[in-house]
């Protein structure tokens, strides 16, 4: 079928230089749900009880935005008992999800890609960890909890940038064959042979003032296709269909989570994950239907915006086009397929995972999350109180206190990820050797 291309085309790749994009498809939550918070949410915050009057480590890194001035924060020393919940927590979970980081910042920093002091720390402490595995001693809930005492020394995120924000996300899992069939005919696509990754997958979440990817062409790189284009055929006969799906809408949202847990007709379950995006800006269809009148924030949600655009294929297709981030799928191997893969490119964990802003945080941080109001996600009266590892990134995490929870994998895990939009308070495990380093430099403070 000739598809004939869209106008302004020539437009999009001469501004190509100067296209501001945020970038990765994480979490519903964030990336429509957070649109719709009232301002108010911003000074909602939570703060440990009586913190004593300890100095501040000064830290300031610019917010990628052309439109934004460069803001500071501040992390302030603090106690472990002036983390609320600290003493309940399960640490040899966190323990665990920790443990899969390390392997992954350890060969970052041999191989001289861990340059940021931070990321060297890290590493240096993976390495102990794994010692102690090495080692054949046992870790408990008790041992876990003295490790990161032992090890890391607790932050509180002093800032005014913007307010704490928590949602989450999750992996769907759905029906698709291999070759169109029946009901089956809405493709997913592997990664095109001409796209060109224009910063690291790990940072893409942090670099948002150009094009995360490109498309390689004889006359030089160019913005490759739109989610428009490619779905109206501009892949087709390339051989890159990886699945077919019943539904437009459930690919969709698919490409928002990254991953997914796939059941093929003959009832064999395989596992898909991110392998690259078109390189767009993603776009939140849920505000632009609440900035339009059709929805207000206070009736948007996951399942009310799915509801809205099965309804009518017709009128879904060019609301969904205003996105026109898309993006690309690989099958998992059977040693990958322990479970959804973060930007770490290491499996994630259901509940301790957190995808965070690079711009902020190192990957592989362990950051104790409080949100007393995320209640539903824990059945607890405390509300959220649990130490998570930065594994994960997203367009839509922006803020040194902006974190999407990964809630696990199926229509449970959707449910509590797809209504979780709550304030909350981060406190950075900073690790002991990056403190020593820097109290060892004139004028710095540990």
């Amino acid at each position: 079928m000739a598809i004939e291309p869209f106008k302004g085309r020539s437009q999009i790749r001469s501004a190509a230089a100067m296209a501001a994009v945020r970038v990765r498809t994480l979490s519903i939550a964030a990336a429509f749900l957070a649109a719709s918070l009232p301002s108010a949410l911003g000074g909602e915050t939570v703060t440990a009880e009586s913190p004593p009057p300890k100095k501040k480590v000064l830290i300031t890194v610019g917010v990628p935005s052309k439109t934004m001035t460069k803001p500071s924060f501040t992390l302030t020393p603090v106690s472990f008992a002036d983390l609320p919940g600290w003493a309940e927590d399960d640490h040899l979970s966190a323990w665990k999800a920790f443990l899969t980081s390390c392997p992954v910042l350890i060969q970052r920093s041999d191989a001289g890609k861990a340059s940021k002091p931070m990321s060297q720390a890290l590493a240096s402490t993976c390495r102990f960890a794994l010692e102690q595995i090495t080692s054949g001693k046992k870790m408990t809930k008790a041992s876990a909890r003295a490790f990161f005492e032992t090890n890391f020394r607790p932050r509180r995120v002093d800032q005014t940038i913007s307010g704490g924000l928590l949602t989450g996300y999750y992996e769907p899992l759905l029906k698709a064959a291999r070759t169109p069939q029946g009901d089956f005919g809405t493709p997913i696509y592997r990664r095109p042979p001409d796209l060109v990754n224009m910063v690291s997958e790990a940072e893409r979440g942090a670099k948002s003032d150009a094009f995360t990817h490109m498309r390689q062409t004889a006359s030089g790189l160019a913005p490759h296709l739109t989610r428009a284009e490619i779905e109206q055929g501009g892949l087709a006969g390339q051989g890159l269909e990886l699945l077919y799906f019943r539904d437009p809408v459930d690919v969709y949202f698919l490409q928002i989570q990254g991953s997914g847990r796939i059941e093929l007709p003959d009832g064999r379950k395989i596992r898909i994950g991110y392998d690259g995006k078109n390189g767009y800006p993603y776009t939140s269809i849920g505000r632009e239907l609440i900035q339009a009148g059709t929805f207000t924030s206070d009736n948007m949600s996951l399942k009310a915006l799915s509801k809205w655009l099965k309804a009518d294929r017709e009128r879904a297709a060019p609301v969904m086009w205003k996105n026109q981030s898309y993006v690309f799928f690989r099958e998992l191997s059977d040693s990958e397929s322990g479970g959804p893969v973060g930007a770490l490119g290491t499996v994630l964990h259901t509940g301790r995972s957190l995808a965070i802003d690079p711009a902020y945080h190192a990957l592989g941080s362990p950051i104790y999350v409080c949100a007393p109001s995320l209640k539903h996600a824990t059945r607890d009266a405390a509300g959220f109180n649990r130490l998570m590892i930065a594994q994960d990134v997203g367009s839509a995490i922006k803020g040194p206190e902006r974190g999407d929870i990964f809630f696990g994998s199926g229509d449970k895990a959707g449910s509590v990820a797809g209504i979780t939009k709550h304030p909350g308070h981060f406190f950075v495990l900073e690790p002991a050797p990056a403190i020593e380093a820097r109290s060892t430099q004139p004028g710095r403070q540990p």
